[in-house]
């Protein structure tokens, strides 16, 4: 560069440093979009997996085993990004509800598909498994079931089912966000094609001897339900109107 004249190694200095402004506030726009969140995240320490799953500004945070079939913990509720921090209130917690009604922060960086946190209690690093984007992404409620061949309403209450889809992963909860009571959570990978909704069972805290085990529902989205029937995982015959719940932040 020393041998070009003066003013053109002055202006690729200003073009370099603006470039390098552009780079740095394009990371740290990014970084504050909390849609870059969206989607299945997970890491393992030999056998012990952690998934972390985020849609429609809700995320659930799974550990277990699934060679040995062993449930550990699952956390979760409704989750924002301020500046630097993902910010959780907390609306179950299998393994402490105590923590139930809380927000905890948690400092957070994104680069290159990996999320850097301490989410799980200690500094981690996640490696994204899908980027949130399917028909089926997004936090679900039960709003109507069939029973005695007549559907019946299911009103919003503090006693929940939720159902948390990304673009290949799963998690059911059943909670209470008023006493932390915890009725339990199951979750895998699914596909959705032809009408056809299989879920592919990882942890289940109900009965670890599901793990493994697959399920296949007929299902189908309709004015924006989700129309979900087949037999349970005891062989019952079910037929389920899902709803979305309303985003409120990613």
């Amino acid at each position: 560069m020393k041998y070009l004249p003066r003013f053109i190694t002055k202006m690729v200095s200003v073009f370099m440093l603006f470039t390098g402004l552009i780079l740095v506030k394009g990371f740290s726009a990014d970084l504050a979009d909390p849609g870059l969140l969206n989607g299945s995240w997970h890491r393992a320490d030999g056998s012990i997996e952690q998934s972390l799953i985020i849609a429609d500004g809700y995320c659930m945070l799974t550990q277990y085993d699934k060679i040995n079939k062993n449930f550990i913990y699952s956390f979760g509720g409704p989750l924002s990004v301020e500046g630097k921090q993902l910010v959780l209130k907390v609306e179950f917690n299998s393994s402490d509800k105590s923590q139930v009604g809380k927000t905890l922060r948690y400092p957070f960086a994104i680069r290159n598909n990996t999320l850097s946190t301490s989410i799980s209690g200690a500094k981690a690093k996640w490696q994204r498994t899908d980027d949130g984007k399917s028909d089926l992404a997004g936090n679900w409620r039960i709003t109507q079931r069939k029973q005695d061949g007549k559907m019946a309403e299911l009103p919003l209450r503090a006693r929940r089912t939720l159902k948390l889809l990304t673009g290949t992963r799963f998690q059911w909860a059943a909670i209470n966000i008023e006493t932390g009571e915890f009725s339990g959570t199951g979750g895998g990978t699914y596909t959705f094609e032809n009408g056809r909704y299989t879920e592919h069972i990882e942890f289940f805290s109900r009965d670890n001897s599901r793990v493994g085990a697959s399920l296949t529902f007929d299902g189908k989205i309709e004015e924006g339900n989700w129309i979900h029937s087949g037999l349970s995982s005891r062989g019952d015959p079910i037929y389920e109107v899902w709803s979305r719940m309303k985003s409120s932040a990613l």
